[in-house]
């Protein structure tokens, strides 16, 4: 059983049975529009309008906004300065992709305004976003959820939202996936519940808390990303006019502080990080937690291949422990096929050390990511050569 939210939620007035009339006080009816995945058997949330969701006025421009590849076939290890993207007004200008493949796109933003001039539906992607610096408020059609540094913000596929930041210095860190976003499948029992001993439960994931409803018809602006086009649709009704809904389909949010990690005798393999999954990646969270408690044990990982993935790390707080010159924003890139593992020194000043304050998210893609001319601005150094020891 797979959930792509944590469980059954509901907000506002709903009729006691699904597909049936449903009116309002004054006798007028509202508009029930399914908002479901995989056809008619995956996850859905059933929603009641005040207007009809279908009212199309007028399409305007559409632009391409594919990302441009600079190395279609990587296979050198990079690091990359985050902080080094320019902060931009405009929310979905400041997105800027740096790696990417079929299944996925992970990107950079710094964007200074609120999005609040238009609305926006990504019907291409459920999105992961990562809140790096800044706070403020994801207004949803389902509803609104506050959000602050260390934030997961899981937003499926088809959401229409706006976000609204409390000042004009924001960083994410965002995961676009062509896949619907689970939590993992074995944190979940046969009912779809977190099971005992899963780094987190349902009381960490948090759904929409506040439903806004606007009954009014005027020129709204909706940007839709799809085959990664943009399409600037105008509807004649404000796409926040639902009453009430329920279901299984809708966002959340997690806070990586929330993660519990999972600790042992000796040095844990990374699946015992991992946040989030789909069928093409897994995202991961790496939190202050004790080190090994083997009177030998080694607290920096083991040099590892990665034969069947490529491996990024976004690095966001704290001194992380097995690798050197890492900087608040640094990402890494360990494509699959070589070997990579603890910066020279590093193995040997773990040993001994008792915690790690630690603060990163990784993902690991099951097929190889391509490098845009984004990505390219923002490389540091000569990061494949990082591993020689230094006469």
């Amino acid at each position: 059983m797979l959930f792509r939210s944590p469980r059954y939620h509901k907000l506002g007035e709903i009729p006691l049975k699904r597909h049936t009339a449903f009116k309002d006080k004054e006798g007028n009816f509202y508009y029930e529009e399914l908002f479901g995945t995989i056809g008619f058997e995956g996850m859905s949330s059933l929603m009641y309008h005040t207007q009809r969701p279908t009212q199309v006025k007028e399409i305007l421009n559409s632009y391409d906004v594919s990302p441009k590849i600079s190395v279609a076939k990587n296979m050198k290890a990079l690091k990359l300065e985050g902080f080094k993207v320019d902060a931009c007004d405009d929310f979905l200008d400041s997105r800027k992709c740096i790696l990417t493949n079929s299944d996925c796109q992970i990107i950079v933003a710094a964007p200074k305004k609120s999005l609040t001039e238009y609305f926006y539906k990504n019907t291409d992607s459920d999105e992961v976003i990562f809140i790096h610096k800044g706070s403020g408020k994801l207004r949803t059609m389902l509803g609104n959820i506050e959000f602050k540094y260390g934030d997961y913000l899981v937003i499926p596929r088809g959401i229409i939202y706006q976000i609204e930041f409390n000042d004009h210095d924001n960083r994410l860190f965002i995961v676009e996936s062509k896949s619907p976003v689970y939590t993992p499948k074995r944190y979940r029992n046969w009912f779809g519940q977190h099971v005992e001993g899963a780094p987190y439960c349902e009381r960490d994931l948090h759904p929409p808390f506040e439903l806004e409803t606007h009954n009014e018809n005027g020129d709204f602006l909706i940007k839709v990303k799809k085959q990664n086009m943009i399409h600037e649709y105008i509807y004649a009704a404000h796409p926040f006019s639902v009453v009430g809904w329920d279901g299984y389909n809708f966002p959340y949010k997690f806070s990586i502080h929330d993660f519990e990690p999972i600790t042992g005798k000796i040095h844990q393999p990374p699946p015992v990080h991992q946040t989030f999954e789909t069928n093409k990646f897994v995202i991961c969270s790496f939190v202050p937690r004790l080190y090994d408690y083997h009177p030998n044990s080694v607290p920096a990982p083991y040099n590892h291949s990665n034969i069947d993935s490529d491996e990024v790390i976004y690095y966001v707080d704290g001194d992380f422990m097995s690798r050197n010159d890492i900087n608040k924003g640094s990402i890494t890139l360990h494509p699959a096929g070589i070997p990579h593992g603890p910066h020279p020194g590093a193995m040997e000043k773990s040993i001994g050390k008792k915690e790690t304050f630690e603060l990163a998210v990784m993902v690991d893609t099951f097929s190889p990511l391509m490098v845009t001319e984004e990505a390219i601005n923002l490389t540091e150094g000569q990061y494949h050569t990082s591993w020689l020891n230094k006469k």
